[in-house]
Formats: C-alpha cells, structure tokens, sequence
C-alpha cells in the first residue's frame, strides 16, 4: 500500500532533508499537498515558511525523483505512508518534526491503540544487559505489548528477538533505508519482524547510514512508545537521546538498575537524579500502565528460556563478554536460589562501616536471607514507599541486595 500524495511528500523531503519540522507546518497549511506542489514558487513563497535556499532546491528537485522512489518500493514490496494519510500514527504526528513519510517492511500495527515500549541501550552489551533485554521483551509480548527498538546490536537485537520468540508484535525503526544491508548479522531477524511486525524507517529504501541519521531515529522510536525503556547505557550513549526525546513528548522513562561500571553510569544518573523510573523486572513496566495490557499470561520472568540469546550479536568481542561475567554483575536470580539452597551454612551478613545515610542503613539492616517485599519493608519501618524504594536504589547499585520478582528484595 502506497498513500495517494506520497510521491509529493517524498518530494519535499528531497528537498528539504529529513527530521525538518517544516513538514508539519506545510500539513497544517495545505488540506491536499497537491495544491502546494501546482502553486510553484508563488505558492511556495506565500506560505512564508522556506528559506531562500529551501526555494531553490523547490525548483531544482523535480518529481519523477519521488516517482522513481516509488517505483522501487513497488519492486521491493514496501508500503509507503505518508502524513496526510488517515492511517498514519497520531502519536507520531505529534511531535515537533514528524516524518513526511514512512518506508515501511511488513505489518505496521495499529500503534495508536495498543500499549507499546521502547527498549533501548548499548550495543556493548554485558550477559547482564542482553539477558534482561531478551526477557523483559519476551515477557511484555505475552501481555501483548508491542516492542519498539532500533535493530542495531546488542540490547536492540535482544529485545526484538526476545519479542519475537513469544510471538509478539515488535517494530524495527531504522537510521538507514530498510532495504540497507547495514548490520548484516541481524538481517535474518528483520526478516522475521516482517511477519508478526514491521521494518520502518523515514529514510528511502537504499539510503546508507549517515551518523546524524541515527540520533533523528531515536526521536521515531521514543514517539511510537508508550514508555521507553533504557538498558545498560554509558553517559554519553545514543539511548539518553532517546531518553531526552521520550521526556519531551511527556512519555514515561524506565531504566533497569546496573552496577556502578561505566556501562550503566548514563542510566543509573537517571534513576538516581528521578528521570527514570528504576526496573528490575517486567512487572515494573506494566503497573506503570494500569488497564492497558492484555492479562491472559502468567510469565514466570525467572524461567524464561535464553537459549536463544546465544545467537544475540553483540558490538565487541560477544564470545568473551558470553563466557566471563562482568566483574561487577549481579548474580542471577537462578544461581543465587541455587545458592541458597545448596548452601545453607554460608549465611549472609550485613556489613559494617558503609557510610549510608540513616535510612538506607535502617533498610538495609532490615533486608535479610529471605525475600521481602517493598510493602512490608515500607509497613514495619513506617517508611514511605518512595523513600524505600530511592533506598533499595541505593543499596542495589552499591551491589548490597539482590532484586527479585515481584518487588521483593534480599542480601547479595
């Protein structure tokens, strides 16, 4: 399916670039774009909008370019959307530079009414990082929460293939044409997005990576996301892009809580200065969305399946990240169980002289060898549930409990 007036949408994005908030305004202007393209130069210089140099490029560009765009989409299958057509996304529409159109790979899902998250983050991702980006995912698809990433390795690739194991809807929003061969080890897996989702980009189908392509794409994705999401990034990652974008359209901000190595500094920062909202499980995600997912699942998040993260392409040397935990990480949840079980003399204790504030150091002595949940720590301390909650933050990033389903916390 190809929108009526793509072909003059695509023309002015040839002539004016892309992520250029000038398109909105031409939408709000004219009811059918036809008429702007047959006004010429008068017309366009009425508007009041353009440059002298945008005036220019309205003369040169002509429309069989756009056409010959078109015919490609045609030859490669691809589906074209564009701005003025009823169908296209109202939470894209809304923001400051919406696209004039959308290349689109596969079955773009009614975005506007279904629950949606971004998942972001780096793409040197630890076992920690592409383990919970998979589950998270994997979980939120069984409650038929769409997954919305950017395709690139590491936690983008988890999350998709994580959505697409539990036969969920995903969408993979590109910094190039979807037809680019651009990171080859995940062409397969866009190739099954096209089945249960789709491949997206504003970008032509041939266009290359260009590296100011990718931080516009990151304001598609946050646009398209109920919530976004933030794994494993440092403090100058694409994702706090994303996050910024996200923060701006008035969408809620997740991060899932790390330890205190650089890779998880950018995210961290934001839990601890309150822009996002700390995760240690699905669960985290969708009390923040009350009513508005599907309730038919019951996902046991600490038995899900990794057999397929193996095959998660990771930026860097993946079999060395794979095989050796970070030194830092958290242990997880199955072996610290096996631990306690298997070992019930290695008791744990608190330790002394940790320079915590007085009611960190209350909650802290309060969690012990078996689960607590946030209610009860809260109740028995008479601490409210937000300063329990910045608490327990605390305590996880300086590695001191451990997380568990369900808002319940023990001794690391």
């Amino acid at each position: 399916m190809i929108s009526y007036n793509a072909r003059y949408w695509i023309w002015i994005t040839l002539v004016l670039g892309y992520n250029n908030p000038k398109v909105k305004k031409i939408f709000e202007l004219y009811s059918d774009i036809r008429e702007f393209y047959k006004g010429g130069e008068k017309e366009w210089r009425f508007c009041g909008i353009f440059s002298q140099n945008d005036l220019e490029k309205f003369n040169i560009k002509k429309l069989n370019e756009a056409d010959n765009i078109i015919k490609r989409c045609n030859e490669l299958g691809y589906s074209v959307l564009s701005i003025d057509d009823e169908r296209y996304p109202e939470c894209l529409y809304n923001i400051d530079a919406p696209p004039a159109v959308i290349y689109i790979n596969g079955n773009f899902p009614d975005i506007d009414n279904r629950l949606s998250i971004g998942i972001v983050g780096t793409r040197s991702a630890t076992k920690y990082g592409v383990d919970n980006s998979y589950k998270i995912a994997y979980a939120l698809s069984k409650y038929g929460v769409t997954i919305v990433s950017g395709g690139a390795l590491g936690v983008d690739c988890a999350s998709h293939r994580g959505s697409l194991a539990a036969d969920g809807v995903t969408i993979c929003v590109r910094g190039c044409g979807i037809n680019c061969d651009y990171l080859h080890d995940n062409a397969k897996m866009r190739k099954s997005i096209t089945k249960r989702g789709a491949v997206i980009s504003e970008y032509p189908p041939d266009e290359t990576p260009r590296s100011y392509y990718f931080p516009a794409r990151n304001r598609i994705i946050s646009a398209l996301s109920d919530g976004l999401l933030i794994i494993e990034a440092g403090v100058k990652s694409g994702s706090l892009i994303t996050a910024n974008y996200a923060i701006d359209q008035g969408k809620e901000v997740f991060a899932l809580l790390g330890n205190n190595s650089p890779q998880n500094e950018g995210s961290n920062n934001r839990i601890k200065e309150g822009s996002a909202i700390p995760v240690t499980d699905f669960m985290d995600i969708l009390n923040a969305f009350d009513n508005l997912y599907a309730t038919d699942e019951d996902v046991d998040f600490n038995n899900i399946s990794l057999e397929d993260v193996e095959a998660v392409p990771v930026k860097g040397n993946f079999s060395s990240v794979r095989r050796k935990e970070a030194p830092n990480n958290r242990i997880s949840l199955s072996k610290l169980n096996n631990n306690v079980k298997d070992n019930v003399k290695a008791e744990k204790i608190h330790k002394k002289n940790l320079n915590l504030s007085n009611t960190v150091q209350k909650i802290y002595e309060y969690i012990g060898n078996e689960p607590v949940h946030i209610d009860k720590i809260s109740n028995d301390l008479n601490i409210p549930v937000f300063k329990v909650l910045t608490s327990i933050t605390t305590l996880e990033m300086k590695g001191l409990i451990e997380a568990l389903q369900g808002r319940r916390y023990i001794l690391k």
